[in-house]
């Protein structure tokens, strides 16, 4: 184990099958060959104002969740961003060395603008700057980024190198992106786009949707009047159907669905029924499981408790050797 491994999960809701095959499948692996650090990024969701009781609730709730699907505390580092207190502290010394306009001009943060322009706060602004502290005080080499973050990364590489130049010292690396392969973008059940809480809640599949909530919106998704002749191309919203049934049917399943509409005899509520009992094979023993954990907290708190204490060694070395290099007496 070479890499040094650091991604933070917002708490922002329930996890649906877009989270699952987009990144989470991918940090489940790579826990298994690199030394991963999994934070809950609940520092980072008071830009948006929540109150205490939804935060509390949305902190357990993505908790419970991810290990359920298969984050193992035995083998990566958990735990809550509010229990490193050095990173707001680092995060502190970063923004000493911060210019505005660099901020200003980071895309997530006008967009921010336009959207919530009654909530312009500093810490949307300095979310950059947050987010490097939450890398760089475990002196990661890797991040797994989206297409979103890959301007954040990189102004963490300038942070990051800056703080070097400045202080005349080969200090923190200039952590990277780690690309998975293989990345399966999930379709909306309304066929517009990728699947996310954005489209709205009948729009995904949550991991924690019950059999029949399941069921009713996999066999509302759209479709068309079918293939009129043999071997023809998919329209977009068959296509999605079939993109989720490849994610969680048996291939043999998928072959002769395949075969059905290559042959124009495809009935596509057989199609919609198929899919919701494969899909509720797949979903139940991660609901199960999620249930199980979140009525047990004294679980949760002792995962989050253990992990603060292995991420803590790290973290108190670097704000000592940073207050040391930055000349600060005791």
């Amino acid at each position: 184990m070479n890499n040094i491994i650091v991604s933070g999960m917002r708490p922002t809701g329930n996890l649906h099958l877009g989270n699952y095959f987009g990144a989470l499948k991918n940090f489940i692996a790579l826990q298994e060959k690199e030394n991963c650090f999994f934070f809950i990024a609940d520092y980072h969701s008071l830009t948006t104002h929540p109150n205490p009781k939804d935060l509390k609730q949305k902190v357990k709730t993505i908790l419970a969740q991810y290990l359920a699907c298969g984050l193992n505390p035995e083998k990566a580092t958990i735990y809550l961003q509010s229990q490193l207190p050095q990173i707001s502290e680092l995060y502190m010394f970063l923004n000493m060395n911060i210019y505005l306009g660099e901020l200003e001009r980071v895309t997530s943060f006008k967009e921010k603008v336009r959207q919530h322009p009654n909530n312009v706060n500093a810490g949307l602004l300095t979310y950059p700057s947050l987010m490097a502290a939450d890398i760089i005080i475990h002196k990661a080499t890797h991040v797994p980024v989206g297409k979103d973050q890959e301007q954040h990364l990189e102004l963490t590489r300038t942070f990051a190198k800056r703080f070097n130049t400045m202080y005349g010292v080969n200090y923190f690396p200039e952590p990277v992106a780690y690309n998975f392969e293989n990345l399966i973008k999930i379709p909306s059940l309304n066929g517009e786009g990728k699947m996310g809480k954005s489209k709205g809640e009948n729009n995904a599949i949550f991991f924690v949707d019950e059999p029949n909530m399941l069921r009713k919106k996999i066999m509302k998704t759209k479709t068309d009047s079918g293939p009129v002749e043999k071997n023809s191309k998919k329209s977009q919203e068959v296509e999605n159907i079939f993109t989720l049934l490849k994610l969680v049917s048996d291939t043999q399943t998928v072959k002769d669905f395949e075969t059905l509409y290559d042959d124009c005899t495809i009935r596509y509520g057989d199609l919609k029924n198929q899919l919701a009992i494969d899909m509720e094979k797949f979903i139940a023993p991660v609901r199960e499981r999620v249930k199980e954990i979140e009525n047990n907290e004294e679980f949760m708190v002792k995962i989050l408790k253990d992990g603060a204490e292995k991420a803590l060694i790290s973290a108190k070395k670097t704000i000592k050797e940073v207050r040391d290099i930055i000349g600060f007496w005791i």
